[in-house]
């Protein structure tokens, strides 16, 4: 960017890009024509667009990588866990990082590296895989983890030559008690410290900031309407699917469409495995967790009710009707859902059915 001509068309092209992005999720087909549903899809693009600045600007130097929260209480991407703590940092498969810090006792931990291509075809392929189980602690707590591509002693994630982002899962059973994990990350053998802001650089950040608003949505918007086939059912649509969007290999994704005519509800029950965790959550249509600041749209393995038979029973409906795990629907009459079973062999098929309240 020489002149500020130059500069103004950057502006302009980016400008361009979020509103084809908006075009295109507002004004698609399957998209629900509520006044709800349309003001939280407008929301959710300037989401989209906040956590592609960070990713794409201010976070984006493999040279210098940062954790950052790719997912939050109020910047949400595909079905995002209520119970989570989410961390992203961009990296470099070519590099060598440190990642340290202490492990706290979180129910729930893994490292993954990823080849993100969200902007590009809606994928984020796993690269390397670590879960807390597999993590050697010290005594005091600290943790050392060493992202590279040649194997490394210790605790090693594989990194990939295109490996461009380290992600960190963290899931909450219970909020009171449990710590999460504190981790920094630095590059082994880079340079000292960044140069200048490049003026390339910023062009080529606001571009894929505008892209990645642009490929999210439009990936989330075709899971929308893929289990929109199955109307109130929590079906298996498939791991790899789930996998090749960036999901955590030992997590079984069970996503669902529910959609309640006037004066119904959706009942939800399923037997319960053996596992370190689980939990089920509602979302809206753009696949963002509905509000659990202040709603109860999710349970997890320790907040649940059970049946006295063991059973989960979770009712989705506009109120609460005294028994199962009430799900409030927010004021929607649609939306997807979730259940994530982790470490499961054998996992359960949840049953679905419409009853009239």
């Amino acid at each position: 960017m020489e002149t500020d001509e130059d500069a103004a068309a950057v502006w302009a092209a980016f400008c361009q890009r979020l509103e084809a992005a908006g075009r295109m999720a507002m004004t698609h087909p399957a998209a629900p024509k509520t006044a709800l549903d349309r003001a939280e899809g407008l929301r959710y693009l300037t989401r989209l667009l906040r956590l592609g600045l960070e990713m794409n600007l201010e976070h984006a130097d493999p040279d210098f990588p940062r954790f950052y929260a790719a997912s939050h209480a109020t910047a949400k991407i595909g079905a995002d866990n209520p119970d989570a703590l989410y961390q992203n940092a961009t990296i470099s498969g070519r590099n060598t990082y440190r990642i340290s810090g202490t492990r706290g006792n979180i129910a729930y931990f893994s490292i993954g590296s990823k080849a993100n291509r969200y902007h590009i075809d809606g994928t984020m392929a796993s690269t390397g895989e670590l879960r807390g189980p597999d993590l050697r602690v010290e005594a005091d707590g600290t943790l050392e983890i060493i992202a590279s591509a040649a194997p490394q002693p210790g605790n090693w994630l594989k990194l990939d030559d295109d490996s461009s982002m380290v992600i960190v899962r963290q899931f909450h059973l219970d909020r009171a008690r449990e710590v999460p994990a504190m981790l920094n990350i630095e590059r082994l053998g880079g340079p000292a410290r960044p140069p200048p802001l490049d003026a390339g650089f910023t062009a080529a950040a606001l571009a894929r900031s505008a892209d990645f608003v642009y490929g999210t949505a439009a990936t989330f918007i075709r899971w929308s309407e893929l289990f929109m086939t199955r109307p109130n059912e929590v079906p298996d649509f498939g791991q790899d699917f789930f996998q090749r969007g960036g999901g955590d290999p030992r997590i079984f994704y069970l996503h669902g469409y529910w959609a309640l005519p006037p004066g119904h509800a959706l009942l939800v029950q399923t037997e319960l495995p053996a596992c370190p965790y689980w939990n089920f959550q509602l979302d809206n249509w753009w696949m963002e967790s509905l509000d659990y600041r202040y709603h109860p749209v999710t349970v997890n393995k320790h907040t649940a009710r059970l049946d006295a038979d063991g059973l989960l029973t979770l009712v989705i409906s506009p109120r609460d009707l005294g028994y199962g795990n009430w799900m409030d629907i927010c004021g929607h009459t649609s939306g997807t859902l979730l259940l994530r079973w982790t470490d499961v062999e054998a996992p359960p098929m949840p049953r679905a059915k419409l009853l009239e309240i």
